[in-house]
């Protein structure tokens, strides 16, 4: 799972599957059909659940809303302390890590590394459960995305990868421009996402496209996470190069050396606590463009600039 964010060591290339798990949204792997139980049962029909249903544990549900967990460790206690009447309310554990169904999958990654969870429950905007995400369930949801990916999209990518070859000028581009809300995490990642298909279908090298895909998803995060007003993503496309430039009047950035210190970060606990933050985004970016550079001014705001040559470099093939 750790290998999905990239996390061994000196690497510097991206897998279709890492590239993958940035797009996929939880409610697109999760599993729907949820075992779980009332706060008011006892630990002795909870202990019936986990032998008839054959889990470990399960959410603890009130009138739909995800109010806890428990698991078989705390059935064991109960079992020894002889308190089979007692109400799972009073075992359950209240401090939960849950996912939002609509939500990047890396998200539910990173809260697997962080807490070392196997499984975490899915919730929609007003707290109501609606299913279970695991490692399997990613796994498998981006085997299937492979699958229906390569198909429909043969025949976009062959009709616009000839998009520059009758166009005559001195200069030709292509350029695309995304707004990109701050503190919008809902739609994180939409603008990436849309930046990828756009690429895939004008014929860009699948590993270029992976670099490029993962600097695009850091950089629009840093506009939703650290922006007072959002910013602007703009990507220029030519058949020499592919520049991407993230723009903002936000804070500003005080340090510009610092910022790309690997786990340097400005963000809010808030923020660390819904699995962003880690203070990777501007070294990964450094890492996977063939150059970059910043310039910020406290205050004013920030601008970020990425450029991927087309050509291909060693192990883009």
């Amino acid at each position: 799972m750790n290998r999905l964010l990239n996390k061994a060591s000196g690497e510097s290339e991206i897998t279709r599957v890492q590239e993958l798990v940035y797009e996929l949204r939880v409610h697109e792997v999760m599993t729907a059909k949820v075992i779980s139980v009332s706060p008011d049962v006892t630990m002795r029909e909870f202990m019936n659940t986990l032998r008839d249903k054959k889990v470990s544990g399960t959410p603890v549900v009130k009138d739909g809303v995800l109010i806890g967990i428990i698991c078989l460790q705390d059935l064991i206690k109960a079992v020894a302390e002889q308190r089979f009447d007692d109400l799972v309310a009073d075992h359950m554990t209240r401090d939960m890590i849950t996912v939002r169904a609509d939500e990047p999958a890396v998200n539910a990654v990173r809260l697997f590394l962080q807490h070392g969870h196997r499984r975490l429950p899915v919730v929609d905007q007003s707290g109501n459960l609606v299913g279970i995400v695991s490692g399997n369930d990613i796994t498998r949801g981006l085997l299937a995305t492979l699958n229906r990916q390569y198909q429909s999209e043969e025949l976009k990518r062959y009709r616009a990868s000839h998009v520059f070859e009758d166009i005559i000028s001195d200069r030709t581009s292509l350029v695309l421009r995304y707004h990109v809300a701050a503190g919008d995490f809902d739609r994180g990642g939409l603008a990436t996402s849309t930046l990828k298909r756009t690429l895939q279908r004008i014929g860009v090298n699948p590993a270029l496209l992976r670099r490029i895909n993962v600097s695009a998803y850091e950089a629009e995060m840093n506009l939703i996470i650290h922006t007072t007003s959002g910013g602007r993503l703009t990507i220029e496309i030519s058949p020499q190069r592919i520049a991407l430039l993230a723009e903002d009047d936000g804070p500003g950035i005080a340090d510009v050396e610092e910022a790309f210190t690997p786990g340097h970060s400005t963000a809010p606990d808030w923020v660390r606590e819904l699995g962003f933050g880690a203070g990777m985004g501007l070294c990964n970016i450094k890492r996977y463009s063939d150059s970059v550079s910043m310039t910020s001014t406290p205050g004013k705001g920030t601008i970020l600039s990425a450029e991927f040559e087309v050509s291909p470099k060693a192990g883009d093939e």
